[in-house]
């Protein structure tokens, strides 16, 4: 069944039909379709548009598709153009004239609008659940480290000591931005198009604000034809999945590096690994590797919907239809990433002594070195000088600043006294880092305890 053969004389040439059908991908919002035409038909009866009689027998009728389909009793086939004319039909032929009423007062361009702002709505609150669950994740792991050196990097270089807790928590807080960017998309989009018509609204007497209170919106939207034509909630969906995306191949990378046999500093589990074919010693950080590969892929998503939309004029164009395929492949592909990889990091394990062996071999005291020289009154860049000479030494000798003997400190500079041993300790480098957002233990502890408030109370996106 087509819903729009009446105008034409001759049948669609089948390659047409296949270049133009979409029920191939927009089967996938068969749900969010039968529950916008619930919505849309309930209003129809409450205000009259058509008899309370047909209304429920409409409502019935729907309701029994969509049991079908869920029950995998009704199929789904690629004979309809779209799964907007496959339910209209299977509703038709089921309750019969009431069913051709369903369609009163909207046009497939706001059904569609609302189909995929219903899916997009319900995909947004998924991506935040999975968001929150890796976020409880790494907070085990902060809470677990808070006294886990290990060497933090600059240009890939060691600088500075640090925990793996801080290391950590800088991801913590990428993906809780993430989460407000969900939470402010979710906002903006939650306004209802149906009711807009093809793009001039319609002469029947809607109440476009019950439709829109029946389906958890905050209310209808106010331009006909931008209802029609809008697109920028994918677009910023979009766009926040790459962020997410990037956060996560961020943290892969780093995750990649710290498993070579170079660094060593954690142990995937083997669920979680992979073998080679024909190198029986390897165990690959496959996943790693594959979440890192597939942020092009949501990438690509991104400025291919934006492509797309660059040159049109309003209202609706059928150029609009490239908006679902690429859509629903960048969610199922940003799901499957942060759910994998909660899994990874949630069971690999920190090879502790490694990273803190890294954090003294590497230098990454030498500036708590030449802060003790500037508490002794020696100017900053002369000490920044002294220091890099003590650097030169040790790398001449293959040792750390912590192994050079005082009488090798003094012929550097008389400056030095015991106490340098204390005052480039890891646990002293780290410590005496005291202000919020920095690794010392204190501020770590503050900061756990904000995040610890905020998994706690945080539920999810709001939702009406």
């Amino acid at each position: 069944m087509k819903l729009w053969g009446g105008r034409f004389t001759k049948e669609e040439n089948q390659l047409v039909h296949n270049f133009n059908a979409s029920i191939s991908f927009d089967q996938k919002f068969y749900k969010q379709d039968i529950e916008g035409s619930i919505a849309h038909v309930t209003q129809l009866g409450t205000v009259g548009i058509i008899s309370s009689e047909d209304m429920k027998k409409i409502i019935e009728g729907l309701k029994s598709i969509l049991a079908d389909i869920e029950s995998g009793k009704l199929e789904i086939t690629e004979e309809s153009e779209d799964i907007h004319s496959f339910v209209e039909a299977n509703l038709i032929e089921r309750i019969g004239e009431p069913g051709k009423k369903l369609h009163t007062g909207r046009s497939r361009n706001d059904q569609v609008a609302l189909d995929m702002k219903l899916y997009t709505r319900d995909e947004v609150v998924e991506v935040d659940s999975l968001l929150k669950k890796l976020l409880e994740v790494l907070h085990r792991i902060m809470k677990e480290n808070i006294d886990t050196y290990m060497p933090g990097f600059t240009h890939l270089q060691k600088a500075q000591p640090v925990t793996l807790a801080h290391h950590v928590g800088a991801y913590f807080e990428m993906f809780k931005r993430d989460r407000d960017r969900l939470n402010d998309i979710y906002r903006r989009m939650n306004y209802c198009p149906i009711g807009s018509g093809a793009l001039a609204g319609t002469t029947y007497p809607l109440d476009r604000d019950l439709t829109a209170s029946l389906l958890g919106f905050e209310g209808p939207t106010l331009n006909s034809m931008d209802s029609v034509s809008d697109r920028d909630y994918l677009i910023e969906f979009l766009s926040a999945m790459s962020t997410i995306m990037m956060h996560l191949s961020r943290f892969s990378e780093e995750i990649i590096i710290w498993n070579s046999n170079e660094y060593r500093f954690v142990e995937l589990d083997d669920a979680y690994s992979t073998g080679s074919s024909i190198m029986p010693q390897k165990k690959n950080p496959d996943i790693a590797e594959l979440v890192r590969g597939k942020t092009g892929r949501v990438y690509g998503a991104l400025i291919s919907l934006l492509t797309t939309m660059k040159g049109l004029p309003l209202a609706y164009n059928k150029d609009m239809q490239e908006d679902k395929e690429m859509t629903f492949d960048a969610i199922d592909t940003t799901k499957g990433c942060i759910s994998l990889f909660t899994g990874m990091v949630d069971t690999m394990s920190f090879n502790k002594d490694n990273m803190e062996s890294s954090a003294k071999n590497g230098f990454t005291n030498a500036t708590d070195a030449a802060d003790y020289l500037v508490g002794k009154g020696v100017p900053f860049r002369d000490a920044h000088g002294i220091v890099g000479q003590l650097v030169l030494f040790c790398i001449e000798k293959d040792i750390a600043l912590d192994d050079m003997t005082l009488e090798e400190y003094k012929a550097i500079s008389p400056v030095f006294e015991e106490d340098i041993y204390e005052a480039i300790s890891l646990k002293t480098c780290v410590e005496k880092r005291m202000t919020i957002g920095a690794p010392g233990m204190e501020a770590m502890k503050k900061v756990i305890d904000i995040n610890e408030k905020y998994l706690a109370y945080d539920k999810g996106i709001v939702q009406l």
